[in-house]
């Protein structure tokens, strides 16, 4: 089993309001790719700031209407463009796995936390710790939204897998591939003109990483 001792506590600014959320992916041209209107997206980010009773949360979109493909080439580090590791073509075939999500184009994840305590342990080492805390791992694109909007969130050394995305298989098993949003080092097939550039890439289910922690939330609403 992993090291269980508590690691030190980095706690990252709050996220901007959903309403600057909004406007941080219209500038991007989300919405055009999720197929929605700049009125649409503002519009769900008002009414959901107006239910949140003052709980903030990260504005995204369903996987559905903007995967993984198109959000990662918007990340930004050091001026660099993010991008999908060229071993991971399937990138869009990793879906929520034993969660749901809410049933609408536009949804709010409530309470992220990267999960740097569970750095060094494996993804399944993770999940029932989470679901212990009554916690739900993030998917892939929900990951990217969050570094999206609040870049800070990915640093090297601290960066974190996506565990609630997984790609089954035609015969029905779990790939032992799992969705992770790290910093590239320039190394191999990403290319030196790569380093430092945010990179979604994978993890095997069964290893540990000292530089990968869990993303999670409370929740999701719709």
């Amino acid at each position: 089993m992993p090291d269980t001792t508590p690691a030190p506590s980095i706690v990252l600014p709050a996220l901007p309001a959903l309403s600057a959320q909004a406007e941080r992916l219209i500038e991007l041209g989300v919405h055009e790719t999720a197929g929605l209107s700049a009125d649409e997206i503002r519009t769900f980010a008002v009414k959901a700031e107006a239910g949140a009773e003052g709980q903030g949360g990260l504005l995204a979109v369903h996987p559905d209407r903007a995967p993984a493909s198109a959000l990662a080439p918007l990340l930004r580090r050091d001026g660099k463009p993010g991008f999908v590791v060229v071993d991971m073509p399937d990138v869009d075939d990793f879906t929520p796995c034993a969660l749901e999500l809410p049933d609408a184009p536009l949804y709010v994840v409530t309470g992220i936390d990267r999960g740097d305590h569970m750095a060094n342990w494996s993804p399944d080492e993770a999940l029932p710790a989470l679901t212990k805390e009554d916690r739900t791992p993030l998917v892939l694109t929900e990951g990217v939204h969050w570094v999206l909007q609040q870049p800070e969130a990915l640093e090297r050394n601290l960066c974190f897998m996506t565990i609630g995305s997984r790609l089954r298989k035609p015969n029905g098993t779990l790939d032992a591939r799992t969705p992770a949003i790290w910093i590239s080092n320039g190394t191999g097939r990403d290319g030196r003109e790569r380093r430092n550039a945010p990179k979604v890439g994978w993890c095997w289910w069964n290893n540990r990483h000292t530089w990968l922690g869990f993303a999670s939330a409370t929740g999701r609403r719709g």
